[in-house]
């Protein structure tokens, strides 16, 4: 529809194309009759706050009304606070079919679907690492009745990243939260969670499980050489070693983007855990958030990516954000995961030299040395091999299988394991457990988490009875 050239006339101030979206979610859709002038929206929808251009969407032809319309506010919350108490009203007494009011898609987002409650009522903030959820909910309840406050927190330590979300009850009540909570904050509208790609993950390894498939070992992305090149810089004289290195990014880019694009472009640098995109009501700017398992994968993405101009002729930027780790150490650490993650990988392309080379050194009497974030257990003896099996765990291993021997000290570490083995020629294994709890505790400790390079999955096997029973193949 063609909104720009179907503007009512109107007194005051009219915005541009470009700034029908500032601050973001100030306009309202309204579906009415096609016999209600331009005079009745104004008096209806003054009331909540200053409007700045009322338009009429008219038939090109005709001239006449489409029954559509919208409102622009100079606030977020003076929008909200429309659509919530007018949606469903009549306009005036004869009239016999009620309005609908949204608040409309931002014109950058390239869909005509009108924006959800569920979209309105989050907001995400920065707060001090000292905040509690009772803290926050103190801060933020003046603006409005919350329906939950929670504080993202470090999965390894618990301990507060310093931000948080805030779900209101109303999209008004957060959009008031924005306008008037202090800028230390810097209050921003949550993008909804995307669960499009978590569950496609999840199928790919419920086939995995399901057929014991593996797949050929991922084409090495990264050679040795080049990442050894790319972090050469990071001397003691440099100072970009003084940077606070994090697994977080910040990302800014001058347009708009969805999680989706987030994804797809910081996906390259494998280990992404997750990302989320966050909406800023003083601009149209695109900001994300996107956090790795590795300090290695994060320090690569950024130097990597900061500068990527996506789209063609759009720089974006991307920054650490200072969890308050410290630096050094940060990258003592991701040249020893550098290290781990290369050696294995030349093991699992050249099998024959699995007899000759251990994490530890080329004794066969040392134990072989892990690389995670993981807090594990001290090391326990295994269970005798004739023990009677009580659980089986499958183990899908991403880009390639872990040496017997890092499985073993890794699995052995929950107690009772009887036996770990692979799969020949796949990405899977399995672990043997004497006891229900040890299994329960070693899914509980390592699913999804990164040891050596590698990412891990672990999840309760098919019983061998199940597997006798599936069908065999008959090509």
């Amino acid at each position: 529809m063609d909104e720009a050239g179907s503007c009512a006339s109107g007194g005051g101030f009219r915005p541009g194309v470009d700034s029908l979206d500032e601050p973001p979610n100030s306009r309202i859709f309204l579906v009415i009759s096609k016999y209600t002038p331009e005079s009745v929206l104004r008096e209806r929808f003054s009331p909540f706050g200053e409007i700045q251009d009322i338009w009429v969407v008219r038939d090109k032809h005709t001239k006449e009304s489409k029954g559509i319309a919208f409102v622009k506010f100079a606030r977020s919350s003076q929008a909200c606070r429309a659509m919530e108490e007018m949606h469903g009203q009549c306009l005036s007494p004869n009239d016999t079919k009620p309005i609908k009011v949204f608040i409309a898609q931002s014109r950058s987002s390239g869909s005509h679907r009108d924006v959800e409650d569920e979209e309105l009522t989050r907001i995400f903030v920065m707060i001090p690492k000292s905040y509690t959820e009772e803290d926050l909910r103190e801060k933020f309840k003046v603006y409005g009745d919350i329906e939950y406050c929670s504080i993202i927190k470090n999965k390894v330590t618990g301990e507060s990243k310093g931000l948080g979300y805030v779900r209101y009850l109303k999209p008004s009540q957060a959009a008031q939260a924005i306008e008037n909570c202090d800028r230390s904050f810097r209050a921003i509208l949550a993008e909804p969670k995307n669960k499009a790609s978590e569950s496609s993950e999840q199928d790919y390894y419920s086939n995995m499980r399901q057929e014991t498939l593996g797949h050929e070992p991922r084409v090495n992305m990264f050679p040795f050489g080049k990442w050894e090149s790319e972090f050469s810089s990071f001397d003691k004289n440099d100072n970009r070693g003084q940077e606070a290195i994090s697994k977080r990014l910040s990302v800014v880019s001058r347009v708009p983007f969805t999680e989706e694009q987030l994804f797809s472009i910081f996906d390259i640098v494998p280990g992404l855990e997750y990302c989320e995109v966050q909406r800023d009501p003083y601009s149209n700017y695109g900001h994300g958030v996107v956090q790795y398992f590795n300090v290695a994968s994060a320090i690569y993405a950024k130097y990597k990516l900061h500068g990527f101009q996506y789209p063609p002729g759009n720089r974006i930027g991307v920054s650490f954000i200072d969890d308050g780790s410290n630096a050094t150490d940060l990258l003592r650490k991701m040249a020893t995961q550098m290290v781990a993650a290369q050696l294995a990988s030349m093991v699992w392309n050249n099998p024959s030299q699995q007899q000759f080379l251990q994490f530890g050194g080329s004794s066969g009497s040392q134990m072989p040395q892990i690389q995670t974030d993981v807090v594990l257990p001290s090391c326990k003896k295994k269970a005798p091999p004739e023990t009677p099996v009580k659980e089986r765990l499958f183990i899908v291993f991403n880009p390639h299988p872990l040496p017997l021997d890092v499985l073993e000290d890794i699995f052995c570490r929950f107690g009772n394991l009887i036996e770990v083995y692979l799969v020949s020629g796949k990405n899977v294994g399995y672990a043997k457990y004497a006891d229900r709890i040890s299994a329960n505790d070693a899914i509980t400790a390592l699913h999804g988490k990164i040891l050596n390079g590698v990412r891990l999955k672990v999840m309760l096997a098919d019983s061998p009875r199940e597997e006798s029973n599936k069908r065999q193949r008959t090509y």
